[in-house]
């Protein structure tokens, strides 16, 4: 009998998408001590200002604030201590390949539970220049109004 997988999304980076093309995405596994399993599963994570570091082979989250749990007293770590991501080495080796090309860098794009595992997604990105944003809002403020005249026609 085949296992059902849940999925409990804590956090979500829009920004990346709006700031980055993203071209391939891989899922890891986040090292994390008791008290920050705690505070994620009620949903205490942010990181819209965390990046991805590759150093001596293994893979770092820097700037992902975990808050402390309330009932964690001298169990809690500092909120935006740097966190280590597991991933296998020929994921690693891809990666720090790729980011070693110009312009490609490494962004958290979201944070779930995965039967019961902290997991990320990491997006291998390439940045977007200005007027590749306002391209972006040009297509959705399009597509938002043709889906209002589409809804006004079937009413």
């Amino acid at each position: 009998m085949a296992k059902k997988e849940t999925q409990k999304l804590v956090a979500n980076n829009k920004k990346a998408y709006h700031d980055f093309f993203i071209d391939e995405s891989y899922e890891a596994g986040i090292a994390l001590h008791g008290t920050e399993v705690k505070s994620m599963r009620m949903g205490k994570c942010s990181i819209k200002e965390a990046f991805i570091r590759i150093e001596n082979g293994e893979v770092f989250v820097y700037g992902m604030h975990v808050s402390p749990y309330e009932k964690g007293n001298i169990f809690n770590k500092d909120p935006l201590r740097v966190k280590k991501l597991l991933m296998h080495k020929y994921e690693i080796n891809k990666l720090a390949g790729k980011v070693a090309e110009k312009g490609y860098t490494l962004v958290p794009l979201q944070v779930y539970f995965k039967e019961g595992k902290a997991k990320v997604e990491i997006g291998l990105a390439r940045g977007k220049k200005l007027y590749d944003k306002r391209a972006d809002i040009a297509k959705k403020d399009q597509r938002r109004e043709m889906e209002k005249e589409f809804k006004v026609k079937n009413l």
